[in-house]
């Protein structure tokens, strides 16, 4: 028997193909149509080639905005999956509270972005800040305005304490897909606690935290309201990351052509990262699986 297509269905996900065009595809190719491109004002632009490209790669400022991004990156997912599990590993998982647990740490993903960077803003001052008052009354050097490592210090306590109920809630919705013949089984064997986590709990969290470990790395390497409420990229450049040094370049100088070829390169890097991530832990699924 002939088998007939019906294309009817193309129908139902045009309107979703029209609103990505719109929203995604239109803003894309204009941003690429700026990268190569070079304009004096007055809506008159003048071909540019790889010229913005050439020099962003030779920009010692983009170079440095990068290995701070990737620093912070790397502290942050460093931090925050081990905690996450660790907090969901000890989360309840029946009854009253187990629902209570759920709520509250929920709350800190509910907060909007440019909330949490004021929240810490005030929390850090020495003077009505809880965090920074306690410290100074401490003798501890605590200025996140002025000092360094205070400002680092502050930016990623600040994440830590925004995002890692994400990874806790999501390792906790691995945990509970485990079925309770597993412990049965484990306590029959007289396993120790780590052997538990090792073999039955981890494996079982392995696709949920490949999730966890890509949100976070995507949303870190792309941060900007928080730490630009917070810190203002400051004190000098030491917390002005990527996102934070493109907006300057864009809307603070106005180098449309230079801004556009850094955000195709920013965003180029988010999506070999990310898909280095995958590649990486997918494939240590599949070893565990042999």
């Amino acid at each position: 028997m002939m088998k007939t297509d019906n294309q009817r269905a193309w129908l139902l996900v045009l309107p979703v193909l029209v609103l990505v065009a719109f929203s995604a595809v239109i803003p894309l190719m204009t941003v690429v149509n700026y990268s190569v491109q070079d304009t004096f004002g007055n809506n008159q632009f003048f071909w540019a080639g790889l010229e913005w490209f050439r020099d962003q790669l030779h920009s010692e400022r983009m170079w440095d905005a990068l290995w701070r991004q990737l620093a912070f990156s790397g502290i942050i997912l460093a931090i925050e999956v081990p905690l996450g599990v660790f907090v969901a590993l000890n989360m309840p998982k029946k009854g009253v509270w187990a629902s209570v647990v759920l709520v509250l740490m929920s709350l800190p993903l509910l907060i909007p972005w440019n909330v949490v960077g004021t929240i810490w803003q005030i929390f850090g001052r020495s003077d009505i800040g809880l965090l920074g008052y306690t410290l100074d009354q401490l003798g501890v050097d605590y200025n996140y305005t002025q000092g360094f490592y205070s400002a680092w210090a502050t930016v990623i306590a600040m994440d830590v304490w925004h995002w890692t109920s994400l990874v806790a809630l999501l390792a906790y919705a691995g945990l509970q897909s485990i079925p309770d013949a597993y412990y049965q089984a484990a306590r029959i064997d007289q396993a120790s606690r780590w052997a538990v986590f090792r073999y039955i709990e981890l494996p079982k969290m392995r696709g949920v935290l490949t999730i966890a470990i890509l949100l976070r790395f995507m949303d870190s390497f792309k941060i900007y309201t928080e730490p630009f409420v917070l810190t203002g990229g400051g004190p000098g450049n030491s917390t002005t990351f990527l996102s934070i040094d493109l907006v300057k370049m864009a809307l603070g100088q106005f180098d449309l052509g230079p801004a556009a070829a850094f955000s195709l390169m920013y965003f180029l890097v988010i999506m070999v990262i990310s898909y280095v991530f995958y590649i990486v832990m997918t494939n240590l699924d599949k070893e565990d699986g042999q």
